[in-house]
């Protein structure tokens, strides 16, 4: 994040979110699932992928294009981004993007990611709610923005609970987006709740 910029976040639901900045914009786990197959208006130039899609369409029914490991339709709104679906540094747009290859929740790679101001970390789901706030604290980031994967909303509910009991805080009103820049990072990890846009 350069100094004076600041980056935009936009949860969409399970684990997509935007993050807009001056340069670029990039939208994490655009799954048809989440944004349906056009995107609802969803654009970036780069699109990241942090595993195969969990519902991918049939292969009969699939229209536009696939991300690069095959398993996963671009909804037609972020058809020309690039697509990172895999590990290594990338520069588009004067974005620099490191993907670390882990399993969801592999501690073992958290020092491959380096200095972190803001975890987007999903909640409920593969990873428990306890689990994400251990992880969350192996990282040590400035915010910390919490994505429910849950199956039904009492369930949600419940790992939000368990996630703010283990890091020591309560859930404060979500809001519609998070404006970050380098002076406005809080000293001490914060956790900030967002609306989910894309959810029916």
């Amino acid at each position: 994040m350069s100094e004076s910029a600041a980056m935009e976040l936009t949860w969409y639901g399970q684990t997509c979110i935007r993050l807009r900045g001056r340069d670029a914009v990039v939208v994490a786990d655009p799954y048809p699932a989440v944004v349906g197959p056009t995107g609802r208006g969803v654009t970036g130039e780069v699109v990241t992928f942090s595993h195969p899609d969990d519902a991918p369409p049939s292969r009969s029914r699939a229209k536009g294009r696939l991300s690069r490991d095959g398993q996963t339709v671009l909804p037609t709104s972020l058809e020309a981004a690039f697509v990172l679906d895999g590990p290594g540094e990338y520069e588009v747009r004067d974005v620099l993007v490191t993907g670390v290859r882990t399993y969801r929740d592999d501690a073992k790679k958290l020092g491959d990611i380096g200095p972190v101001d803001v975890a987007c970390v999903p909640i409920g789901g593969a990873l428990s709610a306890t689990h994400a706030a251990e992880l969350v604290t192996q990282l040590d980031p400035r915010i910390v923005v919490p994505m429910l994967v849950c199956q039904d909303d009492a369930a949600c509910q419940d790992a939000l609970a368990t996630f703010f009991h283990e890091m020591g805080g309560v859930a404060g009103p979500a809001v519609a987006k998070l404006a970050v820049t380098p002076t406005s990072l809080p000293s001490e990890t914060t956790t900030v709740l967002l609306e989910a846009r894309g959810r029916p």
